[in-house]
């Protein structure tokens, strides 16, 4: 049998092959075990609630490039929130500490490449930790396969469980999700019902001719020319109003 030293309390933990996930018999820190070593494993509690991801969903759906009436007409299937793993790797580079963060999970869910760790809100993930139900996603990419990338001097690397909520819509009969990080409400979507441009490209192509003609009317009679570009203005102006409100 394998050992491995506890990160806290420096004693020797007695580990299986295979394992990845212990606990110190001498002080009771959880440990996440990896090729690359031991370390702890951290969580961040959910500072965004069921209630408040629905709607900051509703917010982002109203949005200028969302397809129009998307808040109001986007039927939510499933609001499911899980604790998401990722790699957090401290880094001394030329003096000063920096932070990467990777997926230690395969996901094809958006965003999850992008999460940022906020300071000050790790928790040491103990047995103690409450997650509410929240799904616990385990990790199954290890942790030494991004260390021989990331530069400069090792000051920490750590598995940290990321909140998520996972929101799946429905709009004109196919399914789209969202993913909200739970720490900072920022939102993630890769593919979405957007609003179409053709009605835009449209009414700019018509004002476009239209102001060409009147340039040319212009050499031969300037006032009415200009009587027309007004009109033509207006009437783009207008034409602009109705389809940002239709479509």
């Amino acid at each position: 049998m394998a050992s491995v030293k506890c990160p806290k309390c420096g004693a020797a933990v007695a580990i299986d092959a295979g394992t990845k996930f212990t606990k110190c018999t001498f002080c009771g820190s959880e440990i996440y075990i990896d090729r690359s070593g031991a370390g702890f494993y951290y969580i961040i509690p959910f500072a965004v609630r069921e209630n408040d991801a629905i709607g900051i969903f509703r917010r982002w759906a109203a949005g200028p490039s969302r397809v129009k009436d998307l808040d109001r007409k986007a039927e939510i299937a499933s609001v499911k929130s899980a604790y998401f793993p990722v790699y957090m790797f401290k880094r001394k580079i030329n003096g000063r500490e920096q932070v990467f963060v990777e997926p230690a999970a395969s996901t094809t869910l958006p965003g999850l490449h992008q999460l940022k760790i906020p300071a000050g809100d790790l928790k040491i993930f103990d047995a103690t930790f409450d997650k509410g139900g929240a799904e616990l996603i385990n990790p199954d990419i290890e942790m030494f396969s991004y260390l021989n990338n990331l530069p400069g001097e090792r000051v920490e690397q750590a598995l940290v469980f990321f909140p998520i909520w996972k929101i799946d819509y429905i709009f004109e009969g196919k399914k789209y999700n969202v993913v909200i990080d739970g720490s900072s409400g920022e939102v993630f979507s890769s593919i979405f019902p957007s609003r179409s441009s053709i009605g835009y490209m449209l009414v700019a192509i018509v004002g476009f001719i239209a102001f060409v003609g009147e340039g040319l009317l212009a050499t031969f009679n300037l006032s009415i020319a200009l009587m027309l570009m007004g009109i033509t203005l207006i009437g783009v102006f207008l034409a602009a109003l109705v389809v940002a409100r239709r479509m």
